[in-house]
C-alpha cells in the first residue's frame, strides 16, 4: 500500500469531527497517513465572481506547494467519477505495483478547486451527486481510505 496524504482547505471545527479524524488517522497509521490542513482564504459574505475566483486561485497555489513530487494526485470534486470502495482499493494497490509511493487526495475549499490543481490530478473523484458538509467530506474520505486498506488485506471490515 502506498503512503497516503490528504491536503485540505480548512480545519475541522467540531470536536466530534476531530475525534473521528483522529480515529481514522490512528487506524491508517501503518500506511503513513498525513493530513495537511491549509487555512481558508478570507472572503466577504456576498463575494463577487472575481473574488471567488481569486480565493480559488490563492488556495490552489498553496495546495500545489504541498503536493510531493512524483505523487499520484486525486482531487475530490463534483465533476469527478464515482467509484466503489473496491475500485479505490484496487487503484491504490496498482499504484504501489507501478512504483508510485504516495497518493495525495485534495479537498478544496467551499468554493472548489482551481483548474490548475485539477489539471495535476491523476483522477477526479466524486463521493456522490449529493452535497455534503465540507468538513464531513474529510471524514468520509478517511473512512474510504481505511476501507480500501482493509479490502486490500482481505479483512472482515468491508462486508
Amino acid at each position: 500500500m502506498v503512503n497516503l496524504t490528504v491536503i485540505c482547505i480548512g480545519k475541522l471545527k467540531e470536536q466530534y469531527l476531530r475525534d473521528a479524524s483522529k480515529e481514522y488517522e490512528k487506524r491508517l497509521s501503518p500506511y503513513k497517513i498525513s493530513i495537511v490542513e491549509l487555512g481558508e482564504e478570507k472572503i466577504g459574505n456576498n463575494p463577487s465572481d472575481k473574488e471567488i475566483h481569486s480565493v480559488i486561485e490563492a488556495e490552489g497555489k498553496r495546495i500545489i506547494e504541498k503536493i510531493p513530487k512524483g505523487a499520484a494526485v486525486y482531487t475530490m470534486c463534483i465533476e469527478g467519477k464515482q467509484r466503489s470502495s473496491e475500485e479505490l482499493s484496487a487503484e491504490l494497490d496498482s499504484l504501489a505495483v507501478s512504483g508510485i509511493n504516495t497518493a495525495v487526495f485534495v479537498i478544496g475549499g467551499s468554493y472548489g478547486l482551481s483548474d490548475e490543481v485539477k489539471a495535476l490530478s491523476k483522477n477526479r473523484i466524486s463521493m456522490s451527486r449529493m452535497t455534503f458538509p465540507h468538513q464531513l467530506a474529510r471524514i468520509m474520505l478517511l473512512e474510504q481510505l481505511y476501507r480500501a486498506t482493509q479490502i486490500s488485506q482481505g479483512t472482515k471490515y468491508h462486508k
